[in-house]
This record gives structure tokens, sequence and C-alpha cells, in this order.
């Protein structure tokens, strides 16, 4: 199956080729051949092969190890690069996709917040529910917004019990009874911990401290009355939640947007399809990457970030708004400790005998350059190492991306999420 390559790239490619803007890419794209042409770069099949000598010579076995590299509809290099291996993390590429082809990139997981009896003198009698939709970064500084939410109408103290329903996960813990929990404490801050005094105390100023005690317990399921709507909590757009997941590469999110649409089988078709690839060249078992029968060619995962780069062009966004971008990215992220070439977007992946790569690598002779790397070892600092040196050499062979070609680029102004429960969320009144 021939890769079909992305008109997102095409602009950007068509930008630095210095085609004039008053040109469609759209309609150029559909005017272009998108047949793969075999590799006329023999230097770049030069350098690949002297990366997979030094891992050989290191006691891996080159079967083992996966490369793809891509331009335009070129081919530059490839090596078992159609053959489906542990990929880790590059799983979540996958999961983005469908997420985006079920949701739409906007899309805002909406929480309703509801009571099952009378507000009387700052007293809800009866049980607060929240029912939630499967909202994957509902963390501390959301719960308290919805205390003191939950105040300003009026309410200070629940004589029934805090029922969850759907799929709720608060501060990335899949353990609805244990979110439930998180959340009860969140909302009444004569209870809090050490924890939540910490993230209120990087909140606004204004900030006020939420105080809704309830009496009861946390129950899961439907609750026995009907409950009236009190307000709905709407999470970040969905661009943005896929972005945090991705630069931290967080399981927790990941497979939870995965069981939302469907499950794991739901979630392949729906990216296999958006790809347009063989299903032998992706067999997922979950949407985190977790477990070595996570399994993608290196040229899946290559057709997955230009699947993504289609479906979030017509919005204005690039791959640098959903993945880390190497020199803006450091500690407390995938790319920390990495020495990646400047401006590559990038998504990592890794188990204790894996580590892949996959991304965009800017250059000035080959535009953008589509790559991933699949490695099976055992000592993963020393293959991270090697990935970074691989793709600072293409990049010295190709030559760096000018200032002209990536300036005022995306890759380098992507939106970045804010945790502040401000700006990071809504809370829409009544029903």
């Amino acid at each position: 199956m021939l890769e079909v390559f992305s008109a997102g790239f095409v602009s950007a490619w068509l930008k630095m080729a210095g085609v004039p803007p008053s040109l469609d890419p759209w309609q150029i794209a559909a005017q272009v051949d998108w047949s793969i042409t075999p590799s006329t770069d023999a230097a770049a099949e030069a350098v690949i092969q002297h990366y997979l000598q030094n891992l050989v010579s290191q006691g891996l076995e080159p079967s083992s190890q996966g490369i793809w590299l891509q331009s335009g509809s070129t081919l530059l290099a490839s090596h078992q690069g159609m053959t489906a291996m542990p990929a880790a993390s590059l799983t979540k590429i996958a999961t983005s996709l469908a997420a985006l082809q079920t949701w739409g990139a906007d899309h805002q997981f909406e929480t309703p917040v509801s009571a099952t009896g009378l507000i009387q003198n700052g007293e809800l009698q009866g049980d607060l529910v929240v029912q939630a939709s499967g909202d994957p970064m509902f963390v501390w500084e959301d719960a308290i917004a919805l205390g003191n939410a939950l105040n300003q109408i009026g309410i200070t103290r629940v004589t029934g019990d805090l029922i969850i329903t759907g799929r709720f996960m608060m501060n990335f813990d899949a353990d609805p009874v244990q979110s439930g929990n998180a959340l009860k404490m969140a909302l009444d801050a004569d209870q809090w911990d050490a924890a939540i005094a910490e993230e209120f105390a990087a909140l606004p100023t204004e900030t006020r401290r939420p105080k809704v005690a309830i009496a009861g317990a946390i129950r899961l399921g439907a609750p026995a009355a009907s409950p009236t709507v009190l307000m709905r909590h709407r999470s970040l757009p969905l661009t943005d939640l896929l972005r945090y997941m991705n630069v931290q590469s967080d399981n927790e999110m990941s497979q939870l947007l995965t069981e939302t649409m469907g499950g794991t089988q739901t979630m392949m078709q729906i990216a296999t399809e958006a790809a347009n690839l063989d299903p032998s060249e992706i067999q997922l078992v979950n949407g985190s990457g977790l477990g070595v029968d996570n399994r993608l060619s290196a040229r899946a995962a290559c057709a997955l970030v230009a699947a993504l780069d289609r479906v979030i062009h017509p919005h204005n966004l690039s791959l640098g708004d959903l993945f880390p971008v190497a020199g803006l990215e450091g500690v407390g992220t995938t790319l920390e400790d990495r020495s990646l070439p400047a401006q590559s977007v990038v998504k990592t992946g890794t188990l204790n005998e894996v580590s892949a790569l996959a991304g965009v690598l800017p250059t000035r002779d080959r535009g953008l350059v589509q790559f991933a790397i699949l490695n099976r070892g055992t000592e993963i600092s020393s293959l991270r190492k090697q990935q970074d040196v691989l793709l600072q050499t293409l990049q010295q062979q190709w030559g760096k991306a000018t200032a002209d070609q990536v300036q005022p680029s995306k890759w380098v102004t992507a939106r970045r999420a804010t945790l502040g429960a401000a700006v990071r969320s809504e809370i829409v009144y009544g029903g």
C-alpha cells in the first residue's frame, strides 16, 4: 500500500520551495502523483547503514530495528520499514488521530453536575451527581473551580452522597472510587491535604477556597431519583488535551480516550482507515502503548503522523500543537535529556526493551522529513542517544532549515495548554 503525504505537509514544503502563497496547496496536492518513488539519496542510505552497523556491534539484532525516512512522495531510506514492531507510546499517535476523527479538534468533554433534592439555606437536601463523559484531564484545579461554582449558587453542604456516573477520572487516576474521593476532598477546603494546598497556592490570588461539605459516601452508578442539572463543566478543547497527553506521554489519558471512543479495536480501525494503512502494519492491544504487543511498522508511524497533519490543517494547526517540539520542551517532559535537532516535532516511546521515536525533521534541502525509528534493546539511554545522533547527522547531511524557512513557523509558536483552572475549563450554569 502506498503512502499518501498530507496537504498540510505539502503546504509547508511548498512555502519552503518558494511556491507563491497565492496558489492553493490543496489544489496542488490533488495534481501530484503521491506514489512513493525509489530512494535516490545514497548519502542517507549510508548514514542509516552506519547507524545499523553500530547497533549490530552492540549485539542487537538488525531484524528488530525499523527505520523509515520520507520527504514528500520520496522514500529516502528504509530498514524493516513495513514490519510491525513494538512501538511503545508511538501508539498514542494512533489514539490522537482516532480521537480527532471521532470528536473533532474543538470538542470539549462535558461533565454535568446535578442535584437530586432542593437547595435550602445553603444545603442541598439530596445527592450531588457528577455525570462524567470521559474528560481525561480533570485535576485539582478543576475540582476547586467546581467547588467555588457550587458555592456561588448557594451550596455549602450536601446531606446525601456524591454519586459518580460514567467514565470519571481525576488527577489521572483511572479508579473511579479514588477519583470520587479526591473530588469530595477537593470540594471542601477544610478537608484539604498538602497536595491540594500546594496546587491551590499556584492559582491566581483571587481564587477562593471552596466549602462544599458532603455528608454521605461515594457511590457509583445512576441515582435513584431523576437529578436536576445545576451546571456543566467543560474540558479544554481536544487538541490541547492531546498535546498534554503527548508531551507527558500520559498513559491514563490515552487509555481513557480509547475506552470512551469504543475500545482498542474501534480506535485501531478508525486510525487505520484515516491513515490508509495495511492492517498488518498496525496491531494494538490498548491505547497507551504499554506492552510489547502494541506494534506499528515504521512506515505506519509516519503515515499516522501525516494523517494527523491532514486532519488538523483546516483548523490552522500544526503538528507542534499536538506533540513536543525539540528546543521548546525540556524538564518534566519526554524530551528531558534529549539532544534532538531544534524544531523537530516528535513523539517518543519507551518500554523496558523498546525505544521508539517518530515525527518530522525540518531540513534545508529535503524540506520536512518524516521519520520513524523503532529500536529493540535493553540499553534505553544508549538507544536514545544514538537516535539523537542519527537525526543530527541527517540534518547535517541535508542542512538545517533556515530562519526564512521556519519563521514564523507554528513549530515554534505552537500554543501551550495551561493548567490554571481560570483558563483551563469552563463552567456553564443551568441545564
